[in-house]
């Protein structure tokens, strides 16, 4: 079964697994927020640390599972694998779309 993303989010879906930073970015709005690990993050320059930082230590490659919301506020169910205890693992990314851009992102 294949999941039909809203655009933005299979552009940061597609960038992520091929771990490029740069079109991951491009992908949030400038006063984007991010929260994941327990750690929050807003702008670009830090979600930029965030993004590096945990390619580097995950390596990780997503599978969106299934996808829930509508408009704005869209949850997508993602099996994340990488080099991580436990790995895969399924994860809730919690979106919000305002402007075609990712405005926030929450991981649980």
């Amino acid at each position: 079964m294949t999941i039909k993303l809203p655009g933005i989010i299979k552009k940061y879906v597609d960038a992520s697994n091929e771990h490029d930073v740069k079109s991951i970015l491009a992908c949030f709005s400038d006063d984007a927020f991010v929260r994941d690990e327990r750690e929050e993050l807003r702008g670009k320059n830090s979600i930029e640390g965030w993004i590096v930082k945990t390619i580097e230590k995950y390596k990780f490659q997503f599978k969106p599972l299934g996808i829930k919301g509508e408009d704005t506020q869209i949850v997508v169910a993602v099996e994340v694998s990488g080099t991580f205890d436990a790995s895969p693992v399924t994860l809730d990314y919690h979106f919000i779309i305002e402007n075609d851009k990712i405005s926030s992102l929450t991981v649980k």
